[in-house]
């Protein structure tokens, strides 16, 4: 039998070892506890730096990369920033924000697109009306130029119808930079006149110095000769404003292998490696140009050259320097959109420079002036060759070549007598008179399509 006293020891003893196991599930519960504290502190560490970065790179996306890439569509050198913490480039946050500036990129470019379409449509239309208007003023002085022959109106009359010339080309450039019709589709023409036409369109006419090294009656097909006459003016009142006023542009007609090749030198400043990359790639025309990127006010000159080489076939290129230290511009026309006219049946326009190819009618070479307003009489014989004494020598004014017009004068009407002038007068008359004549060849039967606002 046991004894009570055994039985409260036993008791005892038992009650201590509970009490001990149950202490140490309690210890072990608390020691648990703690690391799951700690754990939960660590992570929601974690969790706030995540937070923090996440916050710190929508920030720099807003304040720095957004802005960056939107200047980058208007200016390609612009560098936009990456993320602040590289780690997160392969990240979903570093994807995720990536596929954010993607669409805002493809969004500026479509709004881009749109709001410049929006604006070369309202140019177009209104640069259709500005072109009406100066045809009708050209048409209006071209009248009293043959009415009137009193020597200070005609000489008054020239230089506003000089004038009228320039702001019409400018007109025209804007048209042509908003997609919008050349504007004149003219007869198969000598190339020298298209060369010659487009340096009548501009103030410093008189600084241009014309080489013709081609063979006689090389001509263009009747729809290269007006953008050949842009693109010409274009490149030299390029060259003329980035040049010295002292200086002359040197212009050479070459017969190449696969065409004709015409070279213009400046002895101007010149341009840059970045600024020559970005004008070869106007005049290339390999991308459509939006007047956004054409500066403010827009320099729509090498524009409207892209346009007209994309759309005729012809090659520019500005990317070499001139042996005078300024830009050579090369304007190459390929076999196919030149022709062949016969000199003595159509010759050139008396303004324009002879062929250094073309014999005399005694068989001995012409002498061929560099100047492109040569002194030349109306029979396009110079007059180093003829041995005759021309109307400036004489100290007369140029005869002038009338056009036959649909309403007017019939083709043998006789013209009339020249007045005399000064000899220096009838210089600067008789540049700017041919000049322009050989500029508008052709144009009468075309301007109803610019007046009429017919869509091409």
């Amino acid at each position: 039998m046991i004894e009570l006293p055994d039985l409260a020891a036993g008791g005892l003893a038992l009650g201590t070892l509970s009490a001990l196991a149950l202490g140490g599930g309690l210890l072990r519960s608390r020691r648990r506890l703690a690391v799951q504290r700690a754990e939960i502190a660590r992570l929601r560490g974690q969790l706030d730096g995540v937070l923090q970065m996440f916050t710190s790179e929508v920030e720099h996306l807003a304040a720095q990369r957004v802005p960056a890439a939107a200047r980058q569509l208007t200016h390609p050198n612009v560098l936009v920033p990456g993320p602040l913490q590289p780690r997160t480039s392969s990240s979903p946050l570093g994807i995720g924000l990536e596929s954010v500036l993607r669409s805002l990129r493809a969004e500026l470019v479509a709004q881009r697109t749109r709001i410049d379409a929006a604006a070369q449509a309202g140019m177009r239309g209104a640069t259709r009306e500005i072109q009406a208007a100066l045809y009708r003023l050209q048409d209006a002085l071209r009248k009293l130029q043959q009415e009137y022959d009193e020597p200070e109106l005609t000489q008054t009359l020239f230089q506003l119808d000089h004038e009228n010339e320039q702001s019409l080309r400018r007109a025209q450039v804007a048209a042509v930079v908003c997609g919008a019709w050349v504007g004149l589709a003219r007869e198969e023409s000598h190339l020298v006149d298209a060369v010659t036409g487009g340096q009548a369109r501009l103030s410093g006419y008189h600084r241009v110095r014309v080489n013709n090294h081609l063979e006689a009656g090389t001509a263009l097909v009747s729809h290269a000769v007006e953008p050949v006459a842009i693109i010409v003016a274009e490149l030299l009142d390029n060259a003329l404003r980035h040049s010295a006023p002292d200086t002359d542009v040197v212009v050479n007609l070459e017969q190449v292998h696969h065409g004709v090749c015409v070279t213009i030198d400046d002895a101007g400043v010149g341009m840059t490696q970045d600024e020559r990359a970005r004008a070869q790639g106007l005049v290339a025309g390999s991308e459509p140009v939006l007047l956004t990127d054409l500066g403010d006010p827009p320099r729509m000159g090498f524009a409207a050259i892209g346009q007209l080489t994309r759309q005729f076939d012809l090659g520019v290129d500005v990317s070499s320097p001139s042996a005078y230290g300024g830009v050579r511009a090369v304007l190459r026309v390929e076999s196919h959109l030149l022709s062949h006219v016969d000199p003595v049946e159509q010759p050139p326009a008396a303004s324009a420079p002879r062929s250094t190819r073309k014999p005399a009618r005694d068989g001995t070479a012409v002498s061929v002036a560099s100047h492109g307003f040569g002194a030349e009489g109306d029979d396009g014989a110079s007059t180093a060759v003829s041995g005759h004494q021309s109307p400036r020598d004489a100290g007369e004014l140029p005869q002038r070549r009338r056009r036959v017009r649909a309403t007017g004068e019939e083709a043998g009407a006789p013209k009339k007598q020249p007045v005399r002038r000064p000899a220096d007068s009838a210089a600067a008359l008789g540049a700017l008179q041919s000049g322009t004549a050989a500029a508008r060849a052709g144009d009468d039967t075309d301007q109803t399509d610019v007046e009429g606002g017919a869509a091409r």
